[in-house]
């Protein structure tokens, strides 16, 4: 049994700012990427960001210089800085990962979402 359990979301201004957190616990052997997904009303799930066991990262080109993403092994956990946020960042924030089982299967995981809204 694997769980990805998110939190930091919430309401802010634009401009303002928020962290994300997602921490993966279980029979968790490895983990290699980890991402950030969102899903505003209306819209299909996007990757907003991405980072590799190594530590290399892709975004979004809607969040390039607004949005770091980072990860502790150590603690199974992904971040995501958000600054400068706009109202068009509102969505439903999902953490994902790339996982490696203790008997080898592969897992990918989905947190459970949590909201992100930027008001005007």
């Amino acid at each position: 049994q694997v769980q990805l359990v998110e939190s930091g979301g919430g309401l802010v201004q634009a401009g303002g700012s928020l962290r994300l957190s997602c921490a993966a616990s279980g029979s968790i052997f490895s983990i290699n990427a980890m991402g950030w997904y969102r899903q505003a009303p209306g819209k299909q799930r996007e990757l907003v960001a991405a980072i590799t066991s190594g530590g290399s990262t892709n975004y979004a080109d809607s969040v390039k210089g607004r949005f770091t993403i980072s990860r502790d092994n150590a603690k199974n956990t992904v971040y995501l800085q958000m600054n400068s946020l706009k109202p068009e960042d509102t969505a439903v924030y999902y953490c994902n990962a790339d996982i490696v089982l203790f008997r080898g299967s592969p897992l990918d995981a989905w947190g459970q979402g949590t909201l992100v809204t930027v008001s005007s």
